[in-house]
């Protein structure tokens, strides 16, 4: 939902803006295969029924339904994503680091795809253009695991501790699920005067490591 509202705030900026998505695991010492849902998942974490566990997921359904994305939570597949961000890496190399981010969270959020197993994850590449014995071998010897480690602790040195998170020219920053104007008005902000201000909102979502803070909006 985040990469939504930056990607839509960017169509709106008549300037020249690069974006570089850097890896992050909301959970990494999740296992690849999980018996359990989005719901018990919730339920079990939060100590909450599976029907106030579906209740606390329908803002975030709606906010990303307003984004024009559909989030399928009913049948997520949860899963560990190291190897999802060790691709993402690999499709750097390529030019392709883009594409293939989009690829990967299209699969997991509306489509229901197992992100964590290698032949998904092989099949979801060669859609976007990587060769799919690269692919292959890159995911079975464990390649560009150190990039994504390096990457994991460049953003524990910036202090992320959750996302949403746009950090920009390496020192202004834009946290949480921000509205698309508030990211736009931010980013004329940084390109006119090279100024901005940590933006944090009550109102908007954030993920960590403990999980998504859900706001209720009042109708």
């Amino acid at each position: 939902m985040g990469k939504r509202r930056l990607d839509d705030a960017i169509k709106q900026i008549d300037h020249p803006i690069e974006v570089t998505y850097r890896c992050f695991e909301l959970d990494p010492n999740m296992k690849r295969d999980i018996d359990y849902n989005m719901y018990e998942g919730l339920s079990k974490k939060y100590g909450m029924s599976i029907a106030q566990a579906k209740a606390s997921t329908q803002n975030m359904v709606q906010m990303a339904k307003e984004s024009g994305l559909e989030y399928n939570i009913d049948t997520l597949i949860l899963t560990n994503t190291f190897d999802a961000h060790r691709l993402t890496m690999f499709a750097k190399k390529h030019g392709l680091m883009a594409e293939m981010t989009e690829r990967i969270l299209r699969a997991y959020f509306t489509e229901s795809k197992h992100i964590g197993d290698h032949e998904t994850l092989t099949e979801l590449a060669v859609e976007v253009g990587l060769d799919r014995e690269a692919v292959e071998k890159m995911l079975a010897n464990g390649e560009m695991a150190d990039e994504v480690r390096a990457d994991e602790s460049t953003g524990q040195q910036y202090g992320i501790t959750g996302v949403p998170f746009f950090l920009i020219n390496k020192k202004y920053a834009i946290t949480g699920a921000q509205p698309t104007d508030v990211i736009v008005q931010s980013l004329k902000k940084v390109i006119a005067e090279n100024e901005i201000t940590v933006l944090n909102s009550d109102d908007e979502m954030i993920c960590d490591d403990d999980g998504c803070e859900i706001p209720n909006k009042k109708n």
